[in-house]
C-alpha cells in the first residue's frame, strides 16, 4: 500500500501507483511551464500558488478516471493542466472577495501584491487555461465553458443569496454544484474523456465528481469553523469573517428559527454582529465549534461523499475504482 499525495490516498498497486505518480509530476511541470511570462514579475505572481502546493485534488481525479481508458493518452495531462490553473485562478478572486490573508499556508496573492494584482494574476491564468485547452479541441472547450459558467453563476448566487421563499440550506447546496461540483466533474470527465473511455463511463465518472465536489466544499465549510490555521492552511472563520454563509451558520439559523432557544438566538446576533474584532470572532469560533450545528454539516459532508461512491456501483472493478471510492473517505476524513 502507497500513500499518494496529501490526500493520503492509499494505492495498492504498483502499476497505478506509477501512472498516477507519473501524471502528477507531469502536470506540476505543465503548471509551471504555463505560468510563465515574459515579465518576470508576472511569473512570480501567477506561480505564487502553484509554488505554495497544495492537494491536486483535481489532477489526481483527471488521472485517476484516465485508469477507464488510456491513462498514457496525450490529452490527459494537458486537461489536468487546464483545470488545475482554472481552480487557481478562482482562489485568486476568491481572496480578494474574501479579503483573505492567508492561502495555503502563504500570505494571499492579495494581501503581498494588493487587490488589483491578484485579480489580474488571477485573469492571467484564466487566460492560459484557455489557451491550453484550445489544443483539446471544441468539444473539451465548449464542456469547460460550461462548467466556467456553472462556476461564476453559483458565485453570482452566493452573493445574491437566496430569493424569495426559497430554503437557504436548499440554495446554498446548488450554489456548491455550481462553485465547485461543476470544475471537479469536469475533472473526471475530462480524465475520461481524454483518455477515450466509454461515453456511459465518462457520464458516470462526471455524476461522481459533481457529488464529491459537492462534499469536498462542505468539508471545507467544517474545516473554515473546526480548524486551525495549521491544519489548513487558510486562516480559520474567514468565510465566518466575511459573512459568508456557510453550511454551520446556516444549519445555526434555522435551528434558531425552528426552536427559539436563547443560546441560539444569541449566537446568531454574534453571526450577524461584528466579527472584524478578533475577540468577538475567537467567541463566535468557539462556540460554533461545540454547536450540534456543525456536526449536522459534518453529516450532510458524508452524505454527500456517500452518494458519490454510490454512482461508482456500475463500474468495473479494480484499484482505480477502489481509489475513487477512498477518495470519498478521504473528504470525509477532512471534516472529521
Amino acid at each position: 500500500m502507497t500513500v499518494v499525495g496529501p490526500f493520503g490516498l492509499s494505492v495498492r498497486d504498483q502499476a497505478l501507483e506509477a501512472d498516477v505518480q507519473t501524471g502528477l509530476a507531469a502536470v506540476e511541470a505543465g503548471l509551471l511551464d504555463a505560468t510563465k511570462s515574459d515579465v518576470p514579475f508576472i511569473t512570480e505572481a501567477a506561480q505564487h500558488l502553484v509554488l505554495a502546493g497544495g492537494k491536486r485534488f483535481r489532477p489526481l481525479l483527471v488521472m485517476l478516471a484516465a485508469q477507464f481508458g488510456d491513462p498514457y493518452a496525450p490529452g490527459v495531462v494537458p486537461s489536468a493542466v487546464v483545470v488545475e490553473l482554472t481552480h487557481l485562478a478562482t482562489l485568486y478572486h476568491d481572496d480578494v472577495m474574501d479579503e483573505a490573508d492567508v492561502r495555503r499556508g502563504v500570505d494571499s496573492a492579495n494581501t503581498r501584491w494588493g487587490n488589483s494584482i491578484a485579480v489580474l494574476t488571477g485573469d492571467f491564468l484564466f487566460a492560459r487555461a484557455s489557451h491550453t485547452l484550445a489544443d483539446l479541441g471544441p468539444e473539451a472547450v465548449r464542456i469547460q465553458s460550461e462548467a466556467f459558467e456553472r462556476l461564476v453563476t453559483g458565485q453570482i448566487l452566493e452573493t445574491a443569496g437566496p430569493q424569495g421563499d426559497r430554503d437557504p440550506v436548499d440554495h446554498y447546496l446548488d450554489v456548491l454544484g455550481g462553485k465547485t461540483g461543476s470544475l471537479v466533474a469536469v475533472s473526471c470527465r475530462f480524465g475520461a474523456m481524454m483518455s477515450g473511455a466509454d461515453e456511459s463511463v465518462v457520464d458516470i465518472l462526471t455524476q461522481y465528481g459533481e457529488r464529491l465536489g459537492v462534499a469536498f466544499q462542505l468539508a471545507d465549510d467544517v474545516l473554515d469553523i473546526a480548524s486551525d490555521s495549521h491544519e489548513s492552511g487558510k486562516t480559520p472563520g474567514t468565510d465566518l469573517r466575511e459573512g459568508i454563509p456557510t453550511l454551520p451558520v446556516l444549519h445555526l439559523r434555522a435551528a434558531a428559527a425552528a426552536h427559539g432557544r436563547p443560546e441560539d438566538l444569541e449566537l446568531v446576533e454574534l453571526v450577524d454582529g461584528d466579527l472584524t474584532d478578533d475577540a468577538r470572532h475567537a467567541e463566535v469560533l468557539r462556540r460554533l465549534r461545540a454547536h450540534p450545528a456543525l456536526e449536522q454539516a459534518r453529516r450532510d459532508t458524508v452524505r454527500y461523499a456517500e452518494e458519490a461512491r454510490a454512482m461508482l456501483a456500475p463500474l468495473p472493478d479494480g484499484y482505480a475504482k477502489a481509489a475513487l471510492a477512498e477518495m470519498c473517505d478521504a473528504v470525509v476524513h477532512r471534516a472529521g
